[in-house]
This record gives structure tokens, sequence and C-alpha cells, in this order.
């Protein structure tokens, strides 16, 4: 799951508008944030096993910190509890740090969907969960497109662009995300796992787009303040 995070993101700015579009990309996309930097650290581990999946070549042998459901519960309270404490003074931040916490678990939630069972509830012997969507290329492709389709038509409907930066530094950034996951997708597979994760440090480039593209928009039909 790559896109389909972004989209959970996109589609949330609908609902609470306040929100800045960089805060529910950084929410939604926070387990995999977290994670390239626990690999450099060695608290998780990876492997690369091409054909373990017909979406990615991945194994996922060891990330409790970022990943598993009990720690994943304590990353979503605090993103939500942080997000209050500093906008508590603002109408309705009460509910923002909710979606907030919400769509940082709605990442575990998908990637039950998608993963095979590597999953933990939480940290050691653990059950491990996962659907295993990943062992269809195409029933990936699917899910995925239509949660970013469904997310990036909800943003565009509830968000106006006030100049050339809200539209085409939006539409640049959309077409960024198609092309790296279509990337992700069919180009060649990682040779080590440093690489991987220096990678992964990449997608902070795509939450600091999202806060300057949502600077240049407002919600349709009115302004809202966004942070």
């Amino acid at each position: 799951m790559f896109i389909g995070h972004f989209g959970v993101g996109l589609g949330a700015k609908s609902i609470r508008p306040a929100i800045s579009l960089g805060t529910l990309f950084l929410a939604s996309q926070l387990l995999d944030l977290m994670w390239p930097t626990f690999l450099l650290m060695g608290l998780e581990e990876v492997t690369i096993q091409p054909g373990i999946t017909e979406v990615t070549p991945l194994n996922f042998t060891h990330y409790p910190i970022s990943h598993s459901l009990l720690l994943v519960l304590g990353w979503s309270l605090l993103a939500g509890v942080l997000y209050w404490i500093l906008r508590r003074k603002r109408e309705g931040a009460r509910l923002d740090a909710m979606v907030v916490g919400l769509c940082v678990l709605s990442h575990w939630l998908l990637d039950v969907i998608m993963h095979r069972p590597d999953l933990p509830l939480y940290p050691g012997d653990s059950p491990m969960l996962g659907l295993g969507l990943w062992n269809s290329l195409a029933g990936s492709v699917v899910v995925e497109s239509i949660l970013f389709a469904a997310g990036v038509v909800l943003y565009a409907r509830s968000t106006s662009a006030q100049d050339r930066i809200g539209s085409i530094g939006f539409w640049s950034l959309i077409g960024s995300l198609v092309l790296i996951h279509v990337g992700n997708l069919f180009g060649p597979p990682p040779t080590n796992t440093t690489d991987i994760a220096w990678a992964g440090q990449l997608q902070w480039i795509l939450v600091l787009w999202a806060y300057w593209v949502d600077k240049h928009r407002v919600p349709a039909g009115g302004t809202v303040r966004m942070a």
C-alpha cells in the first residue's frame, strides 16, 4: 500500500477542512515515515526476497515498533493528542485531533488488507495478520487506485486553488505520487536494505509538498485557516 494511504489523507481533508493536507499526509503515512529510520537504526528488519508476493519483493521480518497494532494505537493516540495540544484554541480542534489519530490508525488497517501475514498485534511472540492482497497484482492495483482516485476527487471538490501553485502544484503532486507508485510496482527490485531506508526518507518531501500546496488552496465556498 502506497498511494492508497495518501488517498486517505486527501479524502480526510473533505471531512475536516481546517487540517492541512500536509498534516493529513503525515498522519496517514506516519508508520512508513518512521519505518525507514528504524531500519537505519537497526531496530527493525526487512529482507529482499523477489517473488514473495506479486507486488513487492520485501519480506518484512521484524517491525514491531512501527507496525504492531498495539504500538500503532499508541502512535495514533500520540498524534491526536499532540495535534490537539498545538491547536486546542481553534474551534473544532478536538474533532480535528480525532481525525488525525484515525488517519494514523487507517494505515495499519489498510496494510492488513494488502500484506501477507507479517503484521504483529504486539511486540514479541505475536500472532501475525495479513489478508495477502499483495499476492494479486491486479487486485492490489484496483484497490489502491480506487482509494487514491476517491481521495483526489474529494480533495479537488472540497478545495479551490487560489493561484497557480494551488493548481499546478497540486496536480504535479498527484502526478508524482502516481509515477512513484508505478515505479514501485514495475521497477527493478532494490539491491540492498540501506537503499530502501534512505529512499523511504524521501517521502518527507511529499509531506512538505502537501503543506506548500495546501497553503495555496481554500475550502470550496469559504475560507478556513489550515494547519
